[in-house]
């Protein structure tokens, strides 16, 4: 319920912040306007979202959307966009939405070029690492790379093996096979020594933030592509669920369509009424490498595996298709989100940085940089200096824009690197360094600060979100917790409405299919002659073929195994055809339609609990704020909506 509840609120709340001096106020909640253009926005954008036909329709719609407005002032009435908690979330989302507006296109295209032909080809590589720390002196830096430089030289001569067995130890050098692997897998430095090298060949030394690399390049190879296929499942809590798969594979085996199979005895419900057909799926894709591996062995299409046993239950599967790797304007959207949670993001920033220093009007005096180089010390390398007496903190450092920084700012700036300048470089050098990193981190931040006034989308997402968070703030709190938090309330509104809660007409029966319907005459013959299940089984199966298969226990009108339009008589029944295989049914005994406890009806209960006070709430908040429509508007939104 809550889920649903919560995709409702984001589709609703569409929010629009750029001016428009066009704007037709639709209606207004406690003199709060609401403009057309934002509710024409809003029907547009959801109505291939909608299922229910009638909120298609501009007065249903509009009744929903006028309900989300009041919801809306009540949050900001009770004061919900004040919390803490709200603005932290909305903060860490803001963060998150503006990476995808921040960034050089260019510079993304042709990294998200560059990874499509990475995640399309695969490389088999083995390296040796020394582990050098990020923050290494130059002189230890050099020596680990001599060290490499020699390294390589003998892998050269010796053969990787040789060498990979007598200087691994695990803890500062490492020798390591690493087999195949595509883009994305490694961290970025060292996914371009190992495609940009050479198959048989062994790369230069080079740096990553564990060390010096070099890599060894065995083979480059096409990825595998996905894989379509679809599968019968038995779970694994079932105590016969080994013989029950083995039955399906035996009938498999006499000549059995796999997707009749799967659609009578698969309990993987997901897939079972579609023949058991997953959808397509590559390498790592899948939570049970067993199932991954066996789609990837089977090389022809429509050939199935003898029965395997996963984490999940016992499989057969069937490959339907073989899919190659996508065309790039199909995977493009999802290398470009990979490629900025990347370490090659870095290229983009460097490119963004630049640009910003190119379009933002900074200014700043040189000597200032000398000034702080004057007031450095040897404390600043053991983390302790601070700001002598004679500190000058409001003296204006440097503006970007019309935002002023002052000494203050780039001195704590300077405090909190001191952590991270553990290298004893010049104390000039350590100025201009922390100035660059300040300077580049200042621009970043007034650029995403702007962000909502200079991107019209940017702002538009924005508000979404930020509606859409404050509501679910307020129905969990107003209506959602309801349920969780009182309990005596729901138990009465159960009492209330006992006769909503009942187990519908069920049978206790035993269902048998087959493919031939000679061998179900066989068997309703033997059901009727009063043969139990098991002496039937003896009957009609051996141990190496199996005719028949048996389904029993506790089932409604809507069970699987039952025919359509199947209507509940104790005894034999007559023959079905179902699901393209024939089945003939027992009846042992009819349970009427009986009332649910409330333990066994809970969840439901407190579904329509939550339903009940949503809706009389709504009711409170109408009379609480008064909304009027602007009729004559509304009429002409209709004729642009029906226009359109």
């Amino acid at each position: 319920m809550r889920f649903f509840s919560t995709l409702f609120f984001f589709a609703f709340t569409i929010s629009f912040y750029a001016q428009n001096n066009n704007k037709q106020v639709l209606f207004t909640v406690d003199e709060d306007p609401v403009y057309a253009s934002e509710f024409i926005r809003v029907f547009n954008k959801n109505l291939d979202l909608v299922k229910d036909e009638s909120q298609k329709d501009v007065d249903a719609y509009l009744k929903l959307f006028v309900s989300y407005k009041l919801k809306l002032k009540e949050a900001k009435t009770l004061g919900f966009d004040t919390m803490p908690k709200y603005k932290r979330e909305l903060s860490n989302y803001k963060s998150q939405l503006a990476k995808n507006y921040l960034t050089d296109n260019k510079v993304t295209d042709a990294l998200v070029n560059e990874a499509y032909e990475r995640t399309t080809n695969e490389v088999n590589a083995s390296h040796i690492l020394i582990r050098i720390d990020e923050n290494a002196s130059p002189k230890d830096t050099l020596v680990a790379y001599n060290d490499l430089l020699k390294l390589r030289g003998r892998v050269i001569d010796e053969g990787y093996k040789a060498v990979q067995k007598e200087v691994h130890n695990g803890k500062t050098i490492y020798a390591e096979d690493l087999g195949y692997f595509s883009g994305f897998k490694m961290v970025y430095p060292f996914e371009n020594a190992a495609y940009n090298t050479s198959i048989g060949e062994v790369s230069l030394p080079f740096r990553t933030q564990f060390g010096y690399h070099i890599v060894k390049v065995f083979d480059k190879r096409k990825s595998r592509g996905q894989r379509e296929v679809a599968h019968i499942m038995i779970n694994l809590d079932k105590e016969d669920a080994e013989s029950r798969i083995q039955d399906i594979y035996k009938k498999l085996e006499q000549g059995e369509d796999f997707e009749p199979l799967a659609k009578q005895f698969s309990e993987d419900k997901s897939t079972s009424t579609k023949g058991g057909k997953l959808s397509p799926f590559s390498s790592g894709e899948l939570r049970s490498q067993e199932f991954e591996d066996q789609a990837f062995s089977i090389e022809e299409e429509g050939v199935y595996t003898k029965p395997f046993k996963s984490n999940f239950g016992w499989h057969i599967m069937k490959l339907i298709k073989k899919i190659e790797t996508p065309p790039f304007q199909d995977m493009k959207s999802t290398l470009e989100a990979k490629v900025k949670r990347d370490s090659r993001s870095k290229l983009i920033s460097t490119s963004r940085i630049n640009k910003l220093k190119e379009r933002y009007a900074i200014s700043n005096v040189d000597k200032d940089l000398a000034y702080f180089t004057s007031i450095l010390n040897n404390e600043f390398y053991k983390s302790k200096w601070k700001t002598p007496e004679s500190f000058q903190p409001e003296k204006a450092f440097v503006t970007i824009e019309k935002k002023q920084f002052t000494y203050k700012d780039f001195a704590d700036f300077l405090i909190k690197s001191q952590r991270r300048n553990k290298k004893q470089l010049p104390l000039n050098k350590i100025v201009e360094n922390t100035y660059n990193a300040f300077l580049e981190e200042k621009m970043l931040a007034y650029q995403e600060e702007n962000l909502e006034f200079e991107n019209e989308d940017f702002a538009n997402i924005l508000g979404e979100y930020r509606d859409g968070l404050l509501l679910f703030d307020l129905m969990e709190n107003e209506i959602w917790k309801a349920a969780a938090n009182d309990s005596v309330a729901v138990q009465e509104f159960f009492n209330a409405n006992k006769t909503n809660y009942f187990f519908n007409e069920r049978v206790d029966a035993v269902v048998a299919s087959s493919a031939k319907k000679k061998d179900i005459n066989k068997v309703a013959k033997l059901l009727k002659n009063g043969i139990t299940i098991e002496e039937i089984k003896s009957i009609v199966n051996t141990e190496d073929q199996v005719h028949v298969i048996f389904t029993s226990g506790l089932m409604d009108a809507k069970h699987q195994a039952l025919p359509k339009g199947f209507s509940f008589k104790k005894g034999v029944s007559k023959v079905f055809t179902h699901n393209d295989s024939f089945v003939v049914v027992k009846v042992n005994e009819i349970l009427p339609k009986t009332q649910k406890t409330f333990e066994e009806a809970k969840g439901k209960v407190s579904s329509d609990f939550q339903d009940a006070k949503e809706k009389k709430w709504l009711v409170d908040l109408e009379n609480k704020y008064k909304v009027t429509i602007h009729q004559d508007v509304l009429t002409t939104v209709k004729s642009k909506l029906n226009k359109d």
